[in-house]
């Protein structure tokens, strides 16, 4: 399969205070892998600095080969890298088809000749886009609240939103906030499903959760954070039978 994502030694320090220390971690391929602890353990903080969000104090974040360190966020989801958010926030007053589209990269309309030179190119893409956009919408069980706006959606609706925007870019590997965070069962069960069917087509994943039951279900391999650093990993299973994981679960709230 082949490393895809690798973290070496990467720091990140907020007024002398160290909230990533020295942590290493790799993703290979094909894989998902979940990224657990307590409150306070640094898990947004590295999810921020693989995505552009902030830029490490010390070490490297490599993605397929490539140095991320001098890469601009919205570059780095021209790579081939996406990240949802624990809060999703669509533009409430744009349909959900809108949203979606408004993600399509490199778009020949956007620009002023194209639009006057090729118009039967731009008119291609914009249809290309659309029915991408569509085929998405249908993966994520939204297709009948296309012409909805996006202020309709429930939290669920909202995550499962921003799974079909994220796929608009064509990533290799997504990194995922908290997807269960507020979501009641039932959306719960299709979110974890979808997660699965995007992960089985090759796309990569890299996933914040306090879900045990999400992470045990997706997840091959967990990486565990407490105080800034890797503490161990394993699968899902082996990680919930050792004694310092417990611990840090019993003894932070969710972050």
């Amino acid at each position: 399969m082949g490393q895809m994502l690798e973290v070496r030694s990467v720091s990140k320090s907020f007024g002398g205070t160290l909230a990533v220390d020295g942590v290493s971690a790799s993703v290979e391929r094909g894989e998902t892998v979940g990224l657990i602890g307590p409150n306070g353990a640094g898990k947004t903080t590295l999810f921020n600095l693989i995505a552009g969000s902030l830029r490490p104090s010390a070490g490297e974040i490599v993605l397929n080969g490539r140095p991320l360190q001098t890469v601009s966020r919205p570059s780095r989801i021209r790579f081939g890298l996406g990240r949802t958010f624990q809060i999703p926030r669509p533009f409430a007053g744009m349909t959900v088809l809108e949203n979606v589209l408004l993600a399509a990269q490199h778009q020949l309309g956007e620009q002023i000749f194209p639009n006057w030179l090729f118009p039967r190119r731009v008119a291609g893409e914009e249809r290309r886009n659309g029915e991408k956009a569509m085929a998405l919408l249908d993966l994520v069980t939204l297709t009948k609240l296309a012409s909805e706006p996006a202020r309709i959606l429930s939290g669920g609706q909202r995550k499962l939103l921003e799974l079909a925007r994220i796929l608009m870019t064509d990533p290799e590997i997504i990194l995922l906030d908290e997807p269960a965070a507020g979501v009641n069962p039932t959306l719960l069960e299709v979110i974890i499903e979808k997660i699965a069917e995007i992960n089985r087509r090759g796309v990569t994943v890299l996933v914040i959760e306090h879900n045990m039951d999400l992470v045990s279900r997706l997840c091959g391999r967990v990486l565990v954070m407490a105080a800034g650093r890797i503490m161990c990993e394993g699968a899902p299973a082996d990680i919930a039978k050792i004694p310092q994981v417990i611990e840090a679960f019993l003894g932070g709230a969710p972050a």
